[in-house]
């Protein structure tokens, strides 16, 4: 499915953000609609609440080039929004939602995780737009921790994960979803970070939320990140951030506490915070990490 351009979507009518309500929603995680339908690596559901501290109190354009499972994008539920990841298969995922929810459920509708079922599905993709999108949320909800993982060859290969309960969607949730996704000046666009941001104005909102790679190296997964994401592009979002900052837009970015990711931001502001790592197989690795948000608000 061909997802929508990002558009010049640089119109002086701003966009409030009402914080108490945001702040309400924030502490209402599962039930407040919409919200993430999917479990994604280093999702940013349960950091919300740092970074609605340092939202401004009104912006032009949201946008947000490494979207996974969209947590702050369901937050704020912007009416003008570019929205993007290089993750082809997600992007078509959310194109799906958007096009047509009602189409993606009913083919969820009777499944439940059951090991057969999971490798059936995994070894088997369909090629119609809806179905495939509904296998793509039942392979995430029904695998090992949520990981999206593909092989040399493209090919989704997370293992079974043996989920304690058969839920795989909120029905109700994923409508409201894709109400968000529709907004009036939503864009999906599957592209690299630089042609998503490429057309930000002063004004505008961007969060920035790349694969941690070299602070988190001691949980499992940096070998797949540095495929994703390497040191040179962690030196290439830096450079765009600090550009996007200088010409008058609000920039957030999360990533690993690690003085060398730090010293790639002069001039933004710090706000330092714990979590809990759940992502290695090994849980003598599953131990609380320390990330960063680097931010520039106007």
């Amino acid at each position: 499915m061909t997802a929508r351009h990002p558009q010049n979507a640089c119109s002086t009518i701003k966009q409030e953000i009402d914080l108490e309500e945001v702040e309400g929603r924030v502490q209402r995680p599962n039930s407040s609609l919409p919200h993430p339908f999917l479990s994604w690596a280093g999702s940013k559901r349960y950091i919300l609440k740092y970074i609605v501290d340092l939202l401004p109190g009104s912006f032009n354009t949201y946008r947000e080039p490494f979207l996974g499972s969209g947590a702050l994008f369901f937050l704020l539920r912007p009416k003008r929004a570019v929205i993007s990841d290089t993750c082809d298969e997600l992007i078509d995922t959310f194109t799906a939602i958007r096009d047509n929810v009602d189409a993606v459920i009913n083919y969820l509708r009777p499944w439940k995780p059951r090991k057969r079922l999971f490798y059936q599905i995994r070894q088997h993709r369909s090629r119609g737009s809806f179905k495939r999108a509904a296998e793509f949320i039942y392979l995430n909800k029904s695998c090992w921790n949520g990981l999206y993982r593909v092989n040399s060859e493209g090919i989704f290969n997370v293992p079974y994960g043996s989920p304690k309960s058969d839920f795989i969607a909120d029905f109700d949730n994923l409508r409201e979803c894709a109400r968000a996704l529709r907004g009036p000046e939503v864009n999906l666009v599957a592209c690299d970070f630089e042609k998503a941001i490429a057309e930000t104005h002063r004004g505008d909102l961007v969060y920035l939320d790349p694969p941690y790679v070299t602070g988190h190296s001691d949980n499992g997964f940096i070998e797949y990140n540095e495929v994703i994401f390497s040191w040179a592009d962690q030196l290439r979002l830096a450079k765009a951030a600090r550009r996007l900052a200088a010409n008058g837009a609000h920039v957030i970015v999360s990533n690993a506490d690690y003085d060398r990711i730090l010293d790639l931001y002069p001039g933004f502001s710090i706000k330092h915070f714990d979590r809990s790592s759940t992502l290695a197989s090994d849980v003598t690795k599953r131990r609380v990490v320390s990330e960063v948000l680097l931010f520039s608000i106007r």
